[in-house]
């Protein structure tokens, strides 16, 4: 979607518990946690800004975003196993 945030809790509501816990215990998750959430405001100011920046920067940063979203789920699977 264009101009919306990405919350991680809308999009694994699944893992609300999971999400505040590996935050407050693992120092790692909490870095990929602080590294999505600038990587979507970054995106989100862009693209509500309608801000001229290259193609390919905006892309970059949508495959960042996926990328640290993936990270995230996996850690947030081996959690609740």
């Amino acid at each position: 979607m264009f101009g919306v945030r990405h919350h991680l809790q809308q999009e694994f509501p699944e893992f609300l518990n999971n999400i505040s816990t590996l935050k407050n215990n693992n120092p790692d998750f909490a870095d990929l946690l602080t590294q999505y959430d600038i990587t979507d405001k970054k995106i989100y100011g862009i693209e509500r800004q309608m801000r001229p920046v290259p193609d390919y920067y905006v892309g970059d940063l949508k495959k960042e975003r996926v990328n640290l979203k993936d990270r995230i789920y996996i850690m947030l699977k081996r959690s609740s196993s």
